[in-house]
């Protein structure tokens, strides 16, 4: 099973990328620069980002009035591990 070390480390990528995403985003809009569209962050969401954009939310206080993120990205989150939980279910 060395597939699985790769699903994981894809994984991993996607959700460091959106973190970092989210910090240039708060630095971005300090600065009233353009910014990261909505869309991307919940692009990444979908694909096994859900996580790093959370803790984007969370560590850099950023896009947490927004309704469509405080509700978007935990339903994101629950659909990810999921999608998870029902690919590894079959596999084994």
């Amino acid at each position: 099973m060395d597939y699985m070390k790769y699903i994981q480390y894809i994984i991993l990528a996607i959700n460091v990328v959106a973190f970092i995403l989210m910090g240039i985003d708060k630095l971005k809009a300090k600065r009233h620069w353009w910014r990261v569209p909505e869309k991307t962050f919940f692009i990444l969401a979908v694909f096994f980002g859900a996580t790093g954009v959370w803790l984007g939310m969370k560590v850099f206080r950023h896009k947490t009035r927004h309704r469509s993120f405080t509700i978007g990205i935990p339903l994101a989150f629950i659909l990810n591990i999921l999608c998870l939980y029902f690919y590894f279910a079959k596999i084994y």
